[in-house]
């Protein structure tokens, strides 16, 4: 599943987003009006991959997806998320409404722990990948 985290600027500002929603509940979690159809495939180690600044930079393992009422009674959607953010190669995305589904294929490579695990800016990390550099 591939999502927009608006409001981000990068990858520490989701985590420090994150933080302080551990500070209150067991895990993160986001809160969507529909439920995903295929669900039960993604509860078999799929993933959310968060949209910043038009690239997909990182994502979260998804470990359970839950119906839940709003303040109004009515029936939405609660991901919840593995605390661990894993950076990835960065791929431009438009920007886009909702969340999509994310073929595996199609899905960034994670980056190494390290000094491999710069946050490149989108044009320049495909800039690179056109050179051959890697």
């Amino acid at each position: 599943m591939v999502k927009l985290c608006v409001g981000a600027d990068d990858v520490d500002d989701l985590a420090d987003w994150q933080a302080r929603l551990l500070k209150k509940l067991p895990a993160p979690v986001h809160h969507t009006r529909m439920y995903p159809k295929r669900a039960e495939e993604m509860l078999k180690g799929g993933s959310i991959y968060w949209v910043i600044k038009r690239a997909i930079r990182v994502r979260q393992r998804i470990i359970d997806i839950r119906t839940i009422k709003d303040e109004e009674g009515k029936d939405m959607c609660e991901l919840v998320f593995d605390p661990e953010l894993v950076r990835t190669y960065a791929q431009p995305k438009r920007p886009f409404q909702g969340w999509r589904y994310l073929k595996p294929e199609e899905a960034p490579r994670d980056l190494k722990s390290g000094a491999e695990a710069v946050d490149l800016p989108a044009d320049l990390d495909a800039a690179l990948k056109n050179a051959g550099v890697w």
